[in-house]
């Protein structure tokens, strides 16, 4: 049995030819690439493109985005983003929709075709297909004149100068600019419908953007037996264990109806044993405590709480949260919030 060897020799590696890189040569790359990319923006037909933008407004049914190689990665993104938005769309495969797929369409839907060449072959054996399911047929394309042009109900032109590419070939500005257009276009139709941030958020439970504008108080809080509470009268020296081991670095001083009435932190306990040496052991949580802590209500919003404890005239790592009558029924904590990932 043979060994396997690479497919060119130490010598070969040796021989090959690499131009050297350095930073003239890639800011003259990104300054040609702004250039082309300043061609599209100089030359968008932005009637067109309201046209477009107005298509995707009204439509009844779902949006369906479609293309072949790098334009069918661009198509997928933006139909995810269209998603996000809580605007109904999907991708399809052109290839797939010939085997099947082109199933999910009906006569209420849109079909955009991303296309730098508007000759994909994939993509024109797609359209009689798709007009025979009664769809709304829509072309994004970059070359003039095109099939897809000649067959579609509307065509958008993204003006393209050539691709960064030495060879004009690989596509990488014409990726780009269907990529601008489809954010911006996705923007455009945000804005349009309204939407608001909490609607935002609620379509990305899981971000920190929605997690900020979703999550309450209540919904990270410790309550019930995790609260680290004593009451004004106990000695400090016996709350040694409550204070350690409830993980909130402090002592929630309440009355026998759970009413506030201060706190007593680590820092605290720190503080008094350096001013009060063995005194401390007849020291009680009530004297020591502070009578004035920051709160939060159960309804705030998480990133409030956040805000307020990194607020002047100096941070704390946790607040008491309490109803309208000063009842205790919570704690948020610093590490709390950090660890549902606001």
């Amino acid at each position: 049995m043979g060994s396997l060897s690479l497919p060119f020799s130490n010598s070969d590696e040796e021989d090959m030819n690499f131009s050297k890189l350095d930073k003239p040569h890639l800011l003259n790359l990104f300054k040609c690439q702004q250039k082309y990319l300043n061609h599209f923006f100089q030359n968008l037909d932005l009637s067109q493109t309201l046209t477009f933008t107005e298509t995707l407004l009204n439509a009844e049914g779902t949006i369906f985005f479609s293309g072949v190689g790098k334009s069918g990665f661009v198509a997928q993104k933006i139909s995810q983003t269209l998603v996000s938005l809580g605007i109904k769309s999907g991708f399809l495969s052109p290839v797939d929709a010939l085997h099947g797929d082109i199933g999910i369409l009906s006569s209420k839907d849109l079909l955009v075709m991303f296309s730098k060449s508007g000759n994909s072959e994939e993509l024109l054996k797609l359209v009689p297909c798709a007009k025979a399911k009664g769809v709304y047929l829509i072309s994004v394309t970059s070359v003039k004149p095109n099939g897809l042009i000649r067959v579609c109900d509307l065509n958008v032109h993204l003006p393209l100068e050539r691709e960064l590419c030495p060879f004009d070939l690989a596509p990488v500005t014409s990726t780009a600019i269907q990529m601008v257009f489809g954010d911006t276009v996705a923007i455009a139709l945000m804005g349009a419908r309204n939407l608001s941030k909490e609607e935002y958020a609620a379509n990305h439970p899981a971000g920190r953007i929605g997690k900020s504008l979703i999550f309450k108080v209540k919904d990270v809080m410790k309550q019930k037996d995790d609260l680290p509470v004593c009451r004004e009268h106990d000695l400090i020296m016996d709350q040694l264990v409550e204070l350690t081991t409830k993980g909130c670095g402090c002592l929630l001083v309440i009355d026998d109806d759970y009413h506030l009435l201060g706190t007593f932190t680590d820092g605290d306990l720190r503080r008094t044993l350096k001013a009060s040496g063995e005194q401390i052991f007849k020291l009680s949580v009530g004297k020591m405590c502070n009578r004035k802590p920051r709160t939060i209500g159960p309804d705030a919003m998480a990133v409030e709480a956040m805000q307020k404890m990194e607020s002047p005239p100096s941070p704390v790592q946790f607040l008491p949260v309490i109803n309208d009558e000063n009842i205790v029924i919570g704690i948020v904590t610093l590490h709390g919030l950090v660890s549902a990932g606001l």
